[in-house]
């Protein structure tokens, strides 16, 4: 297969990846708009984004063990076709109820498609090069922080929150499209079936890296949900200048995406290991930095560099999944699911207990190093395995 044909297939994944992360973040700043609309607090129209979260957690597994006998790319074009749905329905939702319904819905494509996007991006690249692949693929993600989320956002606010969503429903329209024309056609993976997926979950190596991305990946999303508040009133920076730092945020993440999925390519294990110590580094800088806006700005583009770790975690569940590819590629946006989750509740609970907005940093550097732990004890049971099966054999 050629480069170029590569290249356009990574460009159409990449798009559909863009559409994902605007409708999944594009909420956040949305909300006091919902709330005013349906006539709800603030903290009860986050309750939208929760259920986007779990619908992501909860559609992964379940859409890669049922759609096991698919071929990847029919499967993707499902998978954007029900997201292209999802958005325009949440358009028009009625009420805060079925809007809650609607968004969880809409999520349950999310893992299944980075999952079985990652596998198709690398499938198209020698085996030296699938870090990269995965990363390319990723800017469309990365990028929608940058770029797709601010947008949408705009439109939200000119023409009222309903249009963010026609944004994302348009650009999943056109992700079927770009799909349908630049992504090889292929039959089924042979053996596939669900038995098979569900295998992945029988592999020691599997859970120990999905917990390394379910905690130590907590970090970044503990500062990231505070950020606003912790610039305007612990760096004093005027709320005008926010957009700003976010925007600094979302070209440290596509930096990161770059940069971790070259280095993942050279030393896969190693650069997973610096990757959780930088982290943890530059989170609990972030601490220290934020009385001072410059200096927290230029931290908070370093904490955006921590989702190098991204396409490193995903080669590796490749991997340690044996024949069980798609479930264990499309756990690994659960994971991720679950730190969001998990670093936004523990940030909380640090503020609520009056550590301070500026508390985030280390709590998300606790974060970080226990993720490193998890780590750790997955290279050492590893190297325990390994030697293991090197003893069963001499004595065979």
């Amino acid at each position: 297969m050629s480069a170029q044909v590569g290249r356009w297939a990574e460009l159409a994944l990449a798009i559909g990846g863009f559409g994902i992360g605007t409708g999944e973040f594009v909420m956040m700043g949305l909300l006091p708009d919902v709330a005013g609309n349906f006539g709800v607090s603030i903290p009860a129209a986050g309750h939208v984004i929760s259920a986007y979260a779990l619908g992501v957690v909860l559609g992964a597994p379940l859409i890669s063990v049922a759609a096991a006998r698919w071929s990847r790319q029919r499967l993707l074009l499902a998978l954007m076709t029900f997201f292209a749905v999802g958005n325009f329905a949440s358009a028009l939702a009625p009420g805060y109820g079925s809007l809650i319904a609607i968004r969880f819905l809409a999520g349950l494509p999310h893992g299944a498609y980075f999952g079985v996007a990652s596998l198709v991006a690398a499938s198209l690249v020698p085996a030296n090069e699938r870090a990269r692949a995965v990363g390319r693929m990723m800017l469309g993600l990365t990028g929608a922080t940058l770029a797709g989320v601010p947008l949408a956002t705009w439109l939200g606010q000119l023409f009222g929150w309903r249009a963010a969503y026609v944004l994302v429903g348009g650009i999943g329209i056109l992700t079927c499209a770009l799909i349908s024309r630049c992504v090889p056609r292929g039959g089924p993976v042979e053996g596939a079936s669900p038995a098979r997926e569900l295998s992945a979950l029988s592999h020691k190596q599997v859970w120990l890296t999905l917990g390394v991305g379910s905690v130590g990946f907590g970090g970044l999303f503990c500062v990231y949900s505070y950020i606003t508040p912790t610039l305007t009133q612990v760096s004093g920076l005027p709320l005008r200048y926010v957009p700003f730092v976010l925007a600094v945020f979302g070209c440290g993440m596509i930096l990161g995406n770059l940069l971790g999925s070259w280095l993942a390519d050279r030393a896969l294990m190693r650069t997973i290991g610096a990757l959780l110590l930088w982290n943890a580094i530059i989170l609990g800088t972030f601490s220290l930095a934020a009385p001072h806006a410059w200096m927290a700005t230029l931290v908070v583009l370093l904490i955006g560099t921590g989702v190098a770790i991204v396409p490193a975690l995903q080669i590796r569940l490749m991997d340690v999944a044996g024949d069980a590819q798609t479930l264990a590629a499309a756990l690994n946006h659960s994971a991720f699911n679950i730190a969001n989750a998990l670093g936004a509740w523990l940030g909380g609970l640090a503020i609520a207990g009056g550590l301070g907005w500026a508390s985030t940093g280390w709590v998300g550097a606790l974060l970080a190093l226990a993720g490193l732990f998890i780590f750790v004890l997955s290279v050492a049971e590893e190297g325990r395995s390994g030697r293991s099966n090197v003893l069963a054999r001499s004595g065979a």
